[in-house]
């Protein structure tokens, strides 16, 4: 079986912003001092829940620079540097490498929707770019209008030496499983959903990319570790409980990161707002995140 090669809990870091949208340094050392507090093993940065779409291209670097500081030994730092330009996406990549990252996570392309050769290629070139760094490959069709394959995952597994893992996001557990049996024995394939977390365990995943982990970190390392100490029970309890502040997160009238953001708020971690196009969760929103916070007992 693969092991957890980043850890098996990374939490997708939300970016903290000042009220005029500027990067907020002093919340991101407080955001990750809480993250590393509280179950993480590692931290992604840059990545959907990060707004990276709204981060620029100095503002990705100067995120990498600043949480690798403010980890230093105590976890594993991701950087997202994928995009729909290769060429673009192996700069950031190579950039982040020299900063010392631990390794890269690279999305799927959105909006081109290239074939699945396409998407071959393009994972290559980033990955051979930065030949010694370790790379993430991240599947999301629900953002990036195209699903990538189990078979070119497996591809990639097998013929790139770097390519060590994939956050599956595509809330597809067969085409998860698929990859588990099919990619070589020490590809770690990682969860995208936390609500699949568990039975992507179930069928060989090794941890979770997770959103929720934010707020109820302490009970998702918990849920990995009775998992694979063989207490499913307790696994599953652990998974029941979550289940509340995982709902609320992903309320279908906003996007993540908005509710996510207003518990952080709530709970004294200071993130602040949201970029445009994003907006900030409404009261209604605010009042389900915070009444499925007081349920599991955060606040």
């Amino acid at each position: 079986m693969a092991e957890a090669i980043f850890g098996q809990v990374l939490t997708a870091m939300v970016t903290p912003f000042h009220p005029n949208g500027a990067i907020d340094d002093n919340g991101v050392v407080q955001l990750v001092n809480h993250l590393l507090d509280n179950g993480s093993d590692g931290i992604v940065v840059c990545g959907t829940t990060g707004e990276s779409p709204t981060l620029t291209h100095a503002e990705k670097l100067h995120l990498f620079r600043l949480v690798k500081q403010t980890v230093g030994k105590r976890g594993t730092v991701i950087a997202g540097t994928g995009g729909n330009d290769t060429a673009a996406s192996i700069q950031l990549t190579q950039e982040a490498n020299e900063i010392g990252v631990d390794g890269v996570l690279l999305v799927v392309p959105p909006y081109n929707k290239p074939s699945m050769e396409g998407l071959y290629r393009h994972f290559k070139a980033i990955a051979e770019a930065a030949p010694t760094l370790p790379c993430m490959l991240y599947n999301v069709p629900a953002r990036t209008a195209q699903n990538m394959d189990a078979a070119t995952t497996v591809r990639l597994a097998k013929e790139i030496g770097n390519i060590v893992a994939v956050k599956e996001a595509s809330g597809n557990l067969v085409q998860m499983a698929e990859i588990v049996a099919d990619a070589p024995h020490d590809f770690a394939v990682y969860s995208g959903d936390d609500g699949l977390t568990l039975p992507l365990l179930a069928v060989g995943g090794v941890g979770i990319v997770s959103v929720i982990a934010h707020l109820v970190g302490r009970q998702m390392k918990e849920m990995h570790t009775a998992f694979f100490s063989g207490d499913l029970t307790r696994a599953a309890c652990l998974n029941a409980q979550m289940l509340p502040v995982l709902k609320a997160c992903f309320q279908p009238t906003t996007p993540s990161p908005a509710p996510l953001k207003a518990g952080l708020n709530r709970l004294g971690v200071n993130v602040g707002g949201l970029r445009l196009p994003l907006a900030e969760a409404n009261e209604k929103e605010q009042a389900v995140i915070f009444a499925a916070m007081e349920r599991v007992g955060l606040i």
